[in-house]
């Protein structure tokens, strides 16, 4: 064949290929255009029937909730106690002691704190003596190594754990603490119903639960002062001290959407405890809600995968199969 013929066979081939090619692409633009708008339809569908909780004020989907709850703890850890301190004037010590009291806590029990950086732990520790075991648990990995190096700083190892673990499905066996204490912690979890069906499980028969939180102040007048309080000087406090007044401004917003005294005893007598009460401190700006597990019978409620932690105050060789066998997260950096 002459090389002018081939030549131009050769660029019509070229042209063909080309104009396949744009036809191709202009029908797969064409059915994926058509798709879309039934794609979009499902998304939209999945998000309206995606169940939602509050985080703060805001209306946060489910599953997001517990991700925004650890940023702000995270943000705050290192800062926290001495917020604490600031925010109350050092008076959540005294709420803490009268807790303490309430426990009945004695030499040899075995004792669950929750959430917090251990002042809680701390005391159990002395009164639960060497035979006796305090287990400080918190979901947040950066509270719980400010707890951590904060009690082994003040000498308190040998009858205490820490364990990372989701108060909505705690990774111990039925039946296996005398005491539970959740102080300024349950107002963050999603499922507030869960997490006290899961310490009802862990609790054993006749042990006591104590509920330690922020709650509603009975009188008008202070519940005005507070509100003022909360979302004014809080915030710019969480900003002077800690360069974070966002975070401080949710802790305010969830005490607001904490449920009240009447409805947390409620909520407790649904899940199966018994004798709950509660006891109004500082005008009911907190209070201790107690109750007892009345008996052996166990409600069905989620247990984890033990994934969690066990510091160096932890008994060597203390550690239950179950955690035995599962992935373990160590804070002994």
């Amino acid at each position: 064949m002459p090389q002018t013929a081939q030549r131009v066979t050769t660029k019509a081939g070229a042209v063909q290929g080309a104009a396949f090619g744009q036809r191709f692409w202009r029908q797969k633009m064409v059915r994926m255009e058509r798709n879309l708008p039934a794609q979009s339809q499902v998304m939209s569908d999945q998000h309206e029937h995606e169940k939602t909780t509050h985080f703060g004020y805001q209306t946060v989907a489910e599953s997001e909730k517990a991700q925004r709850v650890a940023e702000v703890f995270h943000s705050v850890a290192a800062k926290y106690d001495i917020m604490n301190d600031l925010m109350s004037g050092g008076i959540h010590r005294l709420w803490k002691r009268f807790t303490i009291e309430l426990s009945g806590v004695r030499t040899g029990n075995r004792v669950l704190d929750i959430a917090g950086t251990g002042d809680l732990t701390r005391r159990f520790a002395k009164r639960v003596g060497p035979t006796g075991e305090v287990v400080l648990a918190d979901i947040n990995a950066s509270m719980l190594k400010v707890g951590r190096d904060r009690l082994l700083d003040l000498g308190v190892a040998g009858n205490v754990r820490f364990v990372q673990a989701d108060a909505e499905a705690l990774p111990f066996p039925d039946n296996y603490f005398d005491c539970i204490t959740i102080a300024f912690g349950l107002r963050n979890v999603t499922h507030k119903d869960a997490a006290i069906a899961s310490m009802l499980r862990v609790l054993k028969p006749g042990g006591r639960l104590l509920v330690l939180e922020f709650s509603k102040p009975k009188s008008e007048l202070l519940s005005k002062v507070y509100d003022q309080y909360s979302f004014k000087l809080l915030p710019m406090m969480g900003k002077l001290v800690a360069d974070d007044a966002d975070s401080y401004r949710y802790l305010a917003e969830s005490i607001r959407m904490h449920p009240d005294q009447e409805t947390l005893k409620a909520m407790m007598e649904e899940v199966g405890f018994a004798r709950v009460t509660y006891h109004n401190m500082t005008g009911g700006i907190v209070a201790c809600t107690g109750a007892s597990n009345p008996d052996a019978v166990r409600r069905a409620a989620p247990r984890s995968r033990a994934q969690h932690c066990c510091g160096p105050g932890s008994r060597p060789g203390h550690r239950p199969a179950h955690q035995r066998a599962g992935r373990q997260t160590h804070f002994d950096q």
